[in-house]
């Protein structure tokens, strides 16, 4: 099951730790990491990137669930880059694109306060008991959330309600004078363009969920194949 997790430290070297960690559990195939990263709260609030691993078949952080839930920590200032950060830093999107539940952000963000330090990864993972074991024996405090299905914004309550509003301004423009007609015209492309803008996001978002399903994919094919080599 593909999982977003989040641990969080009181140090930035237990965390480190937290990440070689994953990284083990990863090569011994009790895990599949995608992509992890170490981001520190800082006292105004926001998060800074520490140090980011190997983003592996992700490719940039930009515009993925993992770069999206990483902005979400860092709280309504965004991401502060830090050094090691590089081009992933500072990728903020909103939970759909995330494709986890507000109520996740509230739990790690309550325990993830100013000064602790924490990793974040996408992984694969088929039982608990590998990271727990190992994340709680260093002191981390583990968090983690299946990755929802991508939801269609064709179908989303908001674009439904811009389409009821455009319906209805239809229905104004053909009873409406001509003087008043050029108003509605007007707004009418207005929302038109924003409903548009929304399924186009939406299309690209989808395209990109797909693009790293395909990738993670490969990645489990390539370490089965490994491990049926070891075997033979």
């Amino acid at each position: 099951m593909d999982r977003m997790l989040v641990v969080v430290f009181d140090s930035e070297s237990k965390a480190y730790e937290g990440q070689r960690a994953l990284q083990q559990l990863d090569g011994e195939g009790s895990i599949s990491v995608y992509a992890d990263a170490v981001i520190t709260k800082n006292a105004d609030g926001t998060a800074t990137i520490k140090q980011a691993g190997d983003s592996g078949p992700l490719g940039t952080l930009v515009g993925t669930s993992f770069g999206s839930l990483i902005g979400l920590l860092g709280g309504p200032a965004g991401v502060a880059v830090g050094a090691a950060a590089g081009a992933v830093g500072g990728s903020m999107a909103d939970l759909d694109n995330a494709r986890i539940g507000s109520d996740f952000i509230d739990d790690v963000s309550n325990t993830l306060s100013p000064n602790r330090v924490a990793v974040v990864a996408e992984v694969e993972e088929d039982w608990t008991t590998p990271v727990d074991t190992r994340m709680e024996a260093i002191g981390g405090t583990v968090f983690r959330r299946a990755l929802a299905d991508a939801r269609d914004a064709s179908d989303s309550k908001e674009v439904a309600a811009m389409k009821a509003d455009l319906a209805q301004l239809k229905a104004e423009h053909a009873k409406a004078q001509a003087g008043r007609q050029a108003k509605l015209s007007e707004n009418m492309t207005q929302l038109d363009s924003k409903i548009q803008n929304h399924l186009e996001e939406n299309k690209e978002r989808l395209q990109a969920v797909k693009r790293q399903a395909q990738a993670k994919a490969e990645v489990l094919k390539t370490k089965a194949a490994a491990t049926r080599a070891k075997a033979s």
